[in-house]
């Protein structure tokens, strides 16, 4: 038979064509789609370009998902193109995230991926800073060390220690005492009044609970004042864990008999800025409000900022009869219960010291 009787019409060359060309394009679209699905993976799996170890980004109040991600533009983190444009558009509505991303501080660490950094912004994963009251400070101190952290707004500069105190509900305008020491979370946008108004909470919150599990039979003092009172001056005489319950016992006992306390560190904190590192026999002599060795009972306020041991230390204190201590030189104390054994302590440990 000859060949030319097998020969398709010019109908059937011309499906086969389109079925070919067809066929062709579907594979293409194939090729283009797993192309791009490769190309949007890596975009996904690809670390940001962060050059610094310590970098962040701040992510403005109202700022919708296209402004973020022209800010990250601007910053050379989410490149320039429509093609980066499109793959965060799509990260986004893969994620769900386009519409719910918080204001705030983020912390580019180097290594972060871009669904990482998403989901960050997404949960609210803003930077927490750390500022730390230290205990012993005074309110003095706690004030300057405000006012030099970076980033806490400043809204405290201009008033007084009074206004200070009243703004935070301090009534009678005396702050010293009343902010407990401890480490205080803060984020950006936050300010000095803020973590002052969480520390006044949390003394506030302590000086209750430790009042209220106090021993009733040693603690003679009217009100938690009076205990706030009492352990910032345990707090300034010694930074021995194991020495504050007994220099509490100390002062209650010689309150109880009527006896002064005769406590330098009060004595220190009415003489105020002019104290130079020494106590001289006129500064013991020189009536303040603040001297316990010309005054009765406790000073007016607290002379620091007690931590929490202090203040649980003058709410339950060691039992015995010591009324007397002096320093050994060491960090410790000698304990004496009677004036005359005292005296030798002070002979042993002070005198012979310092001829």
């Amino acid at each position: 038979m000859s060949p030319s009787k097998f020969r398709l019409s010019p109908r059937a060359e011309r499906g086969g064509a389109l079925l070919r060309i067809l066929f062709l394009l579907v594979v293409l679209a194939i090729a283009a789609a797993a192309a791009g699905w490769y190309d949007y993976r890596r975009f996904t799996q690809t670390p940001l370009p962060i050059a610094r170890a310590d970098a962040t980004i701040d992510v403005a109040r109202g700022a919708s998902y296209r402004d973020i991600v022209a800010q990250l533009r601007r910053e050379g983190l989410a490149g320039s193109g429509w093609l980066d444009d499109l793959r965060w558009r799509a990260l986004g509505r893969e994620l769900g995230v386009s519409g719910r991303l918080h204001a705030g501080e983020y912390a580019l660490p180097q290594g972060l991926t871009p669904p990482e950094l998403l989901r960050r912004m997404a949960a609210g994963d803003v930077v927490q800073h750390r500022f730390t009251i230290v205990d012993g400070w005074t309110f003095k101190q706690l004030r300057v060390a405000l006012a030099g952290e970076s980033g806490l707004a400043q809204t405290l500069s201009a008033l007084s220690d009074e206004d200070v105190a009243k703004k935070v509900g301090i009534a009678d305008g005396r702050p010293e005492g009343w902010f407990l020491p401890e480490t205080y979370a803060w984020i950006k946008g936050e300010s000095d009044f803020d973590v002052l108004a969480r520390a006044h909470a949390a003394m506030r919150k302590a000086l209750d609970k430790v009042w209220a599990a106090r021993d009733v039979d040693a603690v003679k003092l009217d009100n938690p004042y009076e205990a706030l009172i009492l352990a910032s001056i345990v707090e300034k005489e010694t930074g021995r864990g194991d020495e504050r319950p007994l220099i509490a016992g100390v002062f209650l006992r010689r309150l109880k008999f009527g006896m002064r306390l005769q406590t330098d560190p009060t004595v220190i904190y009415g003489i105020g800025a002019a104290y130079d590192g020494n106590i001289r026999r006129r500064d013991l002599e020189t009536d303040t409000p603040y001297n316990t060795y010309t005054r009765d009972g406790l000073p007016p306020t607290p002379i620091a900022l007690p931590g929490r041991p202090a203040l649980e230390a003058a709410t339950r204190p060691t039992a015995g009869d010591a009324l007397y201590f002096v320093a050994r030189g060491d960090g410790s104390h000698e304990f004496s219960p009677t004036l005359d054994e005292h005296n030798r302590a002070v002979q042993k440990y002070q005198l012979r010291r310092n001829p």
